[in-house]
């Protein structure tokens, strides 16, 4: 079955300002307003404005897949662009333990890929 495409044109004036941080904050201010008219979206994605005055976002989509598998401090993932990926956050507190944090979730890590039989 084919995915539907939702289009919906907007009279608007778009704003765009540099935040604090020096992020790019972009608001769509429609001529007529009204709740729920675009359904709230989060992601990352590549916005510009064009040579007729439009502006055009288009999202990216998230190359990293869910965790297949999570320790303590840490995830292992296969992603869609074809890269494994082992990612730890350890809290700054903690920084002083973190090579044996690493190596018990990296040993933990790899019996399960040999358990899935990824490795030897």
């Amino acid at each position: 079955m084919a995915k539907k495409i939702k289009t919906i044109t907007l009279n608007a004036q778009v704003a765009v300002s540099k935040t604090e941080t020096g992020m790019d904050y972009v608001q769509v201010m429609p001529d007529n307003p009204r709740v729920g008219l675009v359904e709230p979206f989060h992601g990352m994605g590549y916005g510009q404005m064009l040579n007729n005055g439009t502006f055009d976002f288009i999202r990216k989509k998230r190359t990293r897949g869910k965790p297949e598998f999570r320790v303590d401090y840490g995830s292992l993932s296969f992603s869609n662009d074809g890269n494994d990926r082992v990612i730890f956050t350890v809290p700054s507190e903690l920084r002083d333990k973190l090579p044996i944090l690493l190596n018990k979730g990296m040993k933990e890590i790899i019996k399960y890929l040999q358990k899935k039989g990824y490795s030897r």
